[in-house]
């Protein structure tokens, strides 16, 4: 089959497939599973707690390098969960996972973070809830697909536009119903700041954070104060700038929506235009092409200036013969060609009727919590029959290690680069292979694909 036929299969099929994409509250023995999380900042507590929302869970470790975020997410979770008792606290991981007694371990810490707790909990038996991207490096990412095929875990990367109400129906209704017609070109882009402008000064490292452990495999750099919390995505020490933080996700949620694998090739431009007397060292402007047999899906971020559609400053227009999508975390609206009026359009789902904890939960991104619950559900799903979830990490390692080529491709002034994931490199270039596997900070061992 196609996948033009795909796109064009018949309704019942359709109902199906929208129906696989949510799964029941309520589980088949009502299991109460045990979890812990690594990285008890903004966002690990933000999916945690929706996961407390949707099944039987009892918190029961609780990891940060940071000891007085880590006592306040303890507080938080006691509050939150339904035994009210308060998890165990760790400063290292490695620690956390001795025990040996957890169903689940998130990991929701900064990106460079991501791989070596996800393999070790793997490793120690227990499923895995990840955040995007899979991984700093391409190598990286490719140990964790191993790891979860070797150990048989399930692992589900929180690339959430797979399970958002709104982006399901926009699929199902535009997309699968051939409403666009032949799709000739797509675009993506983020025009947020990002936070990336300001030179922040370098300072002491707060006496309640060790910050050894923090940096782990990743670069030293003098402490700064944008570093801790929630402004290290300024250094591409510890991620991959705006392309590995925003792209990835447009470009799984186009990859989803039109059932794409890997890009042929992988080319990027940009640098640091205007915004240079920041102290942030990703770039301020990028073009990235992701080449695919049918057509070329375009990535632009920009912090500076206007942004060409208010509407969707964060999003993907997908261009057909008969028509056009555009689609954001917020909403999506269908265009067929000539008008200039939406002929279908959904908005993101509040769900404050249910979970009334929604409206004043500090920091949540309430237009997304629903996605993040169907998230949730559909792993659990997925952790009762051993099967791969909707955003297996095979799924977000292509998407995660096609931002990577990206940045790769700007860092040697914009050439094409064909990656090979059956000999995870890039053919006939020594030069770009050689930057898909970063060199880890001492006494930290880089994870090998083939010895995980």
């Amino acid at each position: 089959m196609t996948r033009r036929d795909f796109l064009r299969t018949s309704s019942s099929a359709l109902a199906l497939a929208a129906a696989a994409s949510y799964v029941p509250t309520t589980f088949a023995a009502e299991k109460t599973r045990r979890i812990g999380l690594v990285g008890c900042g903004w966002y690990g507590k933000s999916s945690l707690f929706r996961a407390l929302q949707v099944a039987p869970f009892e918190v029961v470790s609780l990891c940060d390098v940071d000891a007085r975020m880590l006592e306040e997410a303890a507080g938080m979770v006691a509050e939150r969960q339904p035994s009210k008792k308060k998890p165990r606290t760790y400063r290292d991981f490695r620690d956390m996972l001795k025990e040996k007694d957890l169903d689940v371990v998130m990991v929701s810490t900064p990106d460079h973070w991501h791989a070596v707790p996800s393999i070790a909990a793997m490793q120690a038996g227990a499923d895995v809830y990840v955040e995007k991207p899979v991984s700093v490096d391409v190598i990286e990412g490719a140990a964790m697909v191993a790891a979860a095929r070797k150990y048989n875990r399930v692992v589900q990367v929180n690339t959430q536009r797979r399970s958002t109400p709104h982006l399901i129906e926009a699929r199902d209704r535009i997309l699968r119903e051939g409403k666009l017609g032949r799709i000739g070109h797509i675009e993506i882009c983020c025009y947020w700041g990002m936070g990336r402008a300001g030179n922040p000064p370098d300072v002491a490292v707060p006496p309640h954070l060790d910050y050894d452990l923090w940096t782990g495999p990743a670069p030293m750099r003098p402490f700064n104060q944008r570093t801790h919390p929630r402004g290290w995505r300024a250094f591409m020490e510890y991620g991959n700038g705006i392309v590995g933080d925003m792209c990835i996700h447009m470009l799984d949620m186009v990859r989803w929506l039109l059932d794409l694998g890997w890009p042929t090739s992988v080319s990027s431009t940009g640098g640091i235009y205007i915004e240079k007397d920041s102290n942030a060292n990703t770039t301020d402007t990028q073009t990235a092409v992701f080449d695919y047999p049918e057509f070329q899906v375009v990535w632009k971020h920009r912090t500076w200036g206007d942004m060409p559609d208010p509407d969707y400053p964060w999003a993907a227009t997908i261009y057909g013969d008969k028509g056009t999508l555009k689609a954001s975390v917020f909403k999506y609206e269908f265009f067929p060609r000539g008008q200039k009026e939406a002929a279908a359009k959904a908005d993101a789902v509040l769900e404050f009727d249910r979970y009334p904890e929604d409206r004043t939960e500090k920091d949540l991104e309430r237009h997304v919590a629903s996605a993040m619950r169907g998230h949730w559900r559909n792993f659990l799903s997925a952790v009762e029959q051993r099967a791969k979830p909707v955003a297996d990490v095979e799924e977000a390692f292509i998407s995660s290690a096609a931002c990577i080529l990206a940045n790769i491709s700007q860092h040697l002034g914009g050439r094409t680069l064909r990656y090979d994931p059956a000999t995870r490199t890039v053919p006939g270039d020594a030069e770009a292979t050689a930057l898909l596997k970063r060199p880890y900070r001492a006494p930290w061992t880089h994870p090998d694909p083939d010895k995980v």
